[in-house]
């Protein structure tokens, strides 16, 4: 038996994303692309939401509030240390990026990097490793690979 004044959704929609009705909200805001676990508890407190309380059981009125926290956090006080993009290159303002956006202004940065030919920029167009990781023994790849290599199985004599 089902309750028929509440209905869970099993699919709610926030910021481009397509969430799980059955998972709690904190839980549930972590999948989208740029929201962190710090960030995710900081929308349920700042909207004073029960961070188990099912993503389905919301209310089109709480979901357009998180996607107002999500775009606009220092209108809601949340810090500036919780945000993905402080002092932004272009801007030097602080924001919070998410979906599309945090996708396109991460491939800019790349771009930017190889066109200064930056030590992060020249390694991230070769495919190398940027933030000093030893390649020897991992990261095989692709090409260029390293290390040992086999010889063919039923080979010359």
């Amino acid at each position: 038996m089902q309750n028929s004044d509440k209905t869970t959704k099993h699919i709610i929609r926030v910021a481009t994303t397509d969430l799980d009705g059955s998972k709690g909200i904190y839980i549930a805001l972590k999948k989208i692309k740029g929201i962190s676990f710090n960030f995710s508890n900081a929308i349920c407190n700042v909207l004073k939401l029960d961070k188990s309380k099912k993503a389905g059981d919301l209310n089109p009125e709480e979901v357009k509030k998180i996607e107002d926290v999500i775009h606009n956090p220092q209108k809601y006080k949340i810090p500036a240390w919780l945000l993905n993009r402080r002092k932004d290159f272009e801007t030097s303002e602080d924001k919070h990026l998410v979906v599309s956006d945090l996708k396109l202004q991460k491939e800019f940065d790349i771009k930017r990097m190889q066109k200064t030919k930056s030590y992060r920029g020249i390694r991230l167009s070769q495919g190398l490793t940027v933030r000093g990781q030893r390649t020897r023994s991992h990261f095989k790849r692709g090409k260029g690979k390293l290390g040992v290599t086999k010889k063919a199985k039923g080979g010359k004599k």
